[in-house]
Order: C-alpha cells, then structure tokens, then sequence
C-alpha cells in the first residue's frame, strides 16, 4: 500500500483527535451490545430452571440472523450521509435519512405480517427439547414486536454516524441498553416473568431508544415541517441505484452472517466440547470485532466526506491515519491475549475439558487481531464510499472461492483446520478489498 504515502500532507481537518473523537464514543457503544448479553444470560442464569437460559439463547440467536441481516441500513445510511455531508447540503442530508426510515419502516411492517412463517421457518431449523423452543417462541412473538424501533434506530444511528455526531449514537446505545437491563431486572426478579419478561424489556427499550432518537434529531435542527412522505417515497422509487446498493450490502452481511454460522455448525460436529471450546474463544474475536469496529465506523465518516469532497488526498490520509490507529489496538489485543488468554478463558468457563481445550486452539485467536484488522478498516472504507457492489463482490470470493475451499482441504486437521479457515477468511477479504484501491483513488481523481 506504497501508494498511500504519495501525494499530499495530512489534511488539518484529519487529526488524530478527530479519529478518535469519532471511534472512542463508537467504541463505547458498539461495546454495550456484549454486556447487555451478559445481563441477559445471568438473569435467566439464575433462575430455577436452564430451560429459560436455553429459550433466550435460541430466541436471541433468531434474533440476531434476523436483525443482523438488516444492518445495511445503519451501513448505506451512514456512508451517504457522510458524502452529503461532505458537500454540506442540510437538505440532502436529511432526505437520506428520511428514505432510509421508509425501508425500514417498509421492512418492518413487513416482518410483522409475516411473523408466523418466519417463526415456523427458524424454530424448525433449531433443536431443543419442547419445553425450551415453547420458551423459546413466546420470547420471538414478543420481542418481534421490537421490529420498527429497532430498524428505525439502525437508520437514525446510521445517520447519526455519517454527520460525526458520534456522541449521539453512543447516548442513543446507553438509553437502550440502560433502560433493557432496568426492565430485566424488573420483569424477571420483581414481576417473575420469564423469557417473555426479557423479551418484553428489549421491545420497551428499543422503542424508549426511538423515542430519545427522535430528541436528538430535534437537537441537530433536523427540519420536521419540511417532511414530504409523498415526494420522498417517489424519490426513492425513482433512485433506483439506491435499492441496488441496500441489497448488495445485505448480501454482504448474509454471507458473513453464514460465514460464522458454518464454523459453529462444524465445530458441532467435533463433539459439544470442542464446541463449547470455540463459542468461548469466538468471545475473543467478537469482544475485538466491536472495538475494531469503531474505527471502521471512523473511516466510513472521513472516507463519505472525502468522497463527497470529491478530495483522492483526502481519502488517502483518512485511510492511512485510521489504519494506523487500528493496526495498533489490533497489536494491543494480540499482546493482551498472547499473556492473558488463559485467565480470560477461565473467567468464561470453569469447565476444566473446555479450558483444556481452548487452551489448545487460544494460538489463533492470539493471531486473529493482526489478520483481521485490515477487513475492517477496508469495510469502512467501502461503507464510506458506497461501494456495495465491490464489498459483495469481494465477500462473495472471500467465502466461497477462499473460505469454504480451505475448509475442505484442512478437514484433515479438525479444528485446527477449521479455525485455520476462519484466519483464511479474514486475509481473503483483506486482500481482495485492497485490490480495488487503485481503482477507488483513480475514480475519485477523475472526478475532479
């Protein structure tokens, strides 16, 4: 990546105290999501019973293919606000998040109609005994409900992000995470609810999150009055390439979502210990995946407005200065699990065959930082600028042509095979995202 170097000074406007003025409150946010998982499973933990464990665990899990998948929206929201941004057209700028709430009030409406097939669809793909999926399904025909908050806050939080206003989406994150385990606590100890009870909270907080959104959007000048839902849903219809780029995203985000679910599926089939044994270390790479994240969503904000700006210098500098920053953490982590993974894996399990075990496999997650980190960073970088077909492109090949490959040639080695897949699929996706950056700066200098 010589060529980053060439060219120009850093911008003023691109400090290191912008980075993190952008990455640290994301951070914080994205950082919140794991602990009110951990809030979850240790009120249903204590109850008199594992089932209610189980069900919150199934349900959450239905829950998270199918909320995950729809992610694009905070992704494409962000990218194009930061480009209008970049050009400063208060108007355009809003038009975006208006048609971004549309989808995903559109999508929403369209997972309430449809919540019995889809319930049908997802409980028959699960196995549990009949008392956890009965849990397990009053907890998905509560939380569902959650729908229209929760994608709605994927827009604003994806708006939010693309003007800078990176404070904002982190008090958005407290407000809904702060107000879940409140009612957890309530539901499940005081009112003796069960998964339902959980369940209950998340919808309530979602909304109370949309609700505390809708402030902060008042707090930004956002301009109610000059709403046109009619003139918006024409513009959207008309923008057609607008649709097009929402899709590539979400396939993207399908393919990493099957990515992962593969490697669980096929440590399953090495025996419940060796499965256990990589849930906890997947802890590892998920706790490093939200931290990372944090300077993707930095460099999707610098690289719209570069891109907005029309400004290749730009680009560079924000890429280079985010990659520097991030390859450091990433370092930090590698260093923090090469001489902490054993007590980390012991604060996750006390099973002493599962400890012994992700002792054996803890060498790659000690790697993983270091090869994942330029995934991330190129994610930004192409949620930044729009690049939805290049990004599916690249995740179609990373999983299918790399991946999946490694897979079946490595089986020889087990797990050791399996996880060597996952490292395969990290490099795959870093080296075939750079192989459009020539192309992306060259675009950008054109335009000019």
């Amino acid at each position: 990546m010589a060529f980053l170097f060439s060219g120009t000074a850093l911008k003023k406007a691109l400090s290191h105290q912008h980075i993190w003025a952008i990455a640290g409150p994301m951070i914080l946010a994205n950082l919140s999501t794991p602990i009110l998982g951990l809030v979850d499973t240790a009120v249903m933990g204590h109850l008199n019973s594992p089932i209610y464990l189980g069900a919150v665990a199934l349900g959450s899990m239905v829950f998270t293919f199918l909320f995950w998948g729809f992610g694009f929206l905070r992704m494409v929201t962000t990218g194009l606000t930061s480009q209008v941004n970049g050009h400063g057209s208060q108007q355009e700028t809003e038009s975006v998040l208006i048609q971004s709430a549309l989808l995903a009030s559109g999508i929403a409406l369209l997972l309430l109609l449809l919540q019995w097939p889809i319930a049908k669809i997802a409980f028959s793909l699960i196995d549990g005994s009949a008392e956890v999926l009965l849990q397990a399904q009053q907890y998905f025909f509560v939380r569902i409900w959650s729908a229209p908050a929760t994608l709605l806050n994927y827009a604003i939080m994806g708006w939010l992000i693309g003007i800078s206003a990176s404070r904002s989406a982190l008090a958005m994150a407290v407000v809904i995470n702060i107000t879940n385990i409140v009612l957890d606590l309530l539901f499940v100890n005081v009112l003796e609810m069960k998964a339902d009870g959980v369940a209950l909270a998340t919808v309530i907080a979602e909304l109370s999150g949309l609700i505390f959104a809708l402030f902060l959007l008042t707090r930004k000048g956002f301009q109610w009055q000059s709403i046109d839902i009619r003139q918006a849903i024409k513009r959207f219809i008309k923008e057609r390439h607008q649709l097009a780029l929402h899709g590539n995203f979400m396939l993207r985000t399908l393919c990493l979502i099957f990515s992962f679910a593969f490697f669980t599926n096929q440590g399953a089939q090495h025996g419940d210990v060796v499965l256990a044994a990589n849930m906890v270390l997947l802890n590892f790479i998920t706790f490093m995946a939200y931290v990372l994240d944090g300077f993707a969503n930095a460099t999707e904000v610098m690289t719209g407005k570069a891109v907005g700006r029309k400004d290749k210098d730009m680009l560079k500098a924000s890429l280079l200065m985010n990659g520097q920053w991030a390859l450091a953490v990433a370092a930090l982590f590698s260093l923090v699990y090469g001489l902490f993974h054993q007590q980390i894996v012991s604060m996750l399990t006390d099973i002493p065959a599962v400890v012994t075990l992700a002792e054996q496999y803890s060498t790659w997650v000690i790697i993983a930082p270091l090869l994942a980190v330029w995934s991330y960073l190129f994610d930004g970088l192409f949620v930044g600028a729009t690049l939805g077909k290049e990004m599916r492109n690249a995740m179609l090949f990373s999983v299918f042509v790399c991946f999946l490959p490694s897979w079946y040639f490595f089986q020889d080695y087990g797990n050791h095979g399996l996880w060597a897949a996952l490292m395969v699929l990290f490099i795959a996706r870093a080296i075939s995202q750079a192989a459009y950056l020539p192309g992306i700066f060259q675009r950008i200098a054109l335009k000019k």
